[in-house]
């Protein structure tokens, strides 16, 4: 595997099976009554996270400590950062203190590039802006593969903000690679203007883009990077483009409906939708942190 990953391109599709294959034996361990291995002992794993994170950073957080690396918490509030010091030159202050794996969170796109150009270790993206989030690409892939065995040939329907979700650019990426369909469903608002580069089909009828679906991911209103009025209002939003529970009767009795959070009930997914049988956003969680185990492997052994 290569020294960072960045985005899902910095994966060949051998590496990225490579990455599932011991994924699965890291789910396999959190299942022990003692989870902990030593496979990090003696690493330092830095958690740069200029922006808010739940999941993603406790995910992170948990996945370095069941492999027992020693942990460095960067917050931004309360760095030096808040000084006018640029990120190059607190990076470069990390990078003396010898860690290992940095692990980049930042609201603007391209920040764990800049960070990669200024350490010896390796940098995980854990979300830059609107470009990328590999690991939630990969976690989704996981749950997906763990099902289904295969993505190829798999009809794959995406609902919610296109333009602006940083993880649907890494999920579409992702499943093309391993030879599934998608189709994107969302206002035309909140259409990327690259969309005919995705490689994907779109479709402006919720009812429509998941006929077929084997898979149906949801996603949440970006409203913390949207502009104004490209919306009317959050109840219209959900009677169009919602996952509504009336959909419920007419899905595949195998599909699979995903989510990755924060959900936000009653706006892009309804509270029975996203605890019905069909759901898997807590199995996306728990592949989280096995995937994420397994990343940190891939990165140590390269």
């Amino acid at each position: 595997m290569r020294k960072h990953l960045i985005t899902v391109d910095d994966l060949s599709k051998s590496e990225f099976m490579s990455i599932l294959e011991q994924g699965k034996a890291f789910k396999e361990i959190l299942t022990r009554p003692i989870k902990k291995i030593p496979t990090l002992r003696g690493k330092t794993i830095g958690l740069l996270f200029f922006e808010p994170s739940t999941r993603t950073k406790l995910s992170f957080e948990l996945a370095a400590k069941r492999m027992s690396a020693d942990i460095v918490n960067f917050t931004a509030s309360s760095s030096s950062l808040k000084k006018d010091e640029s990120i190059k030159d607190t990076v470069m202050t990390l990078d003396a203190m010898k860690i290992d794996i940095y692990v980049v969170r930042h609201s603007s796109p391209g920040v764990p590039y800049i960070v990669a150009d200024h350490i010896r270790g390796s940098v995980i993206n854990a979300g830059d802006g609107a470009h990328s989030h590999p690991t939630q690409a990969i976690l989704d892939v996981y749950t997906i593969w763990e099902r289904f065995g295969t993505l190829k040939g798999l009809n794959i329907t995406i609902v919610g903000d296109i333009k602006y979700s940083r993880v649907v650019r890494s999920d579409i990426d992702a499943f093309l690679k391993l030879g599934a369909h998608v189709t994107i469903c969302t206002p035309r608002t909140l259409l990327p203007f690259s969309v005919s580069s995705l490689g994907v089909k779109v479709n402006f009828s919720v009812k429509e883009a998941i006929k077929n679906a084997d898979v149906i991911m949801g996603l949440r209103m970006q409203k913390e990077r949207q502009d104004s009025g490209l919306i009317p209002d959050e109840v219209e939003y959900n009677h169009f483009f919602g996952l509504k529970e009336e959909i419920l009767g007419s899905l595949n009795p195998k599909v699979l409906v995903m989510h990755p959070g924060p959900i936000n009930r009653g706006i892009e997914i309804d509270g029975e939708v996203a605890d019905s049988e069909f759901s898997v956003i807590n199995e996306q969680v728990t592949n989280g942190l096995a995937t994420r185990m397994s990343i940190f492997y891939h990165l140590v052994e390269a």
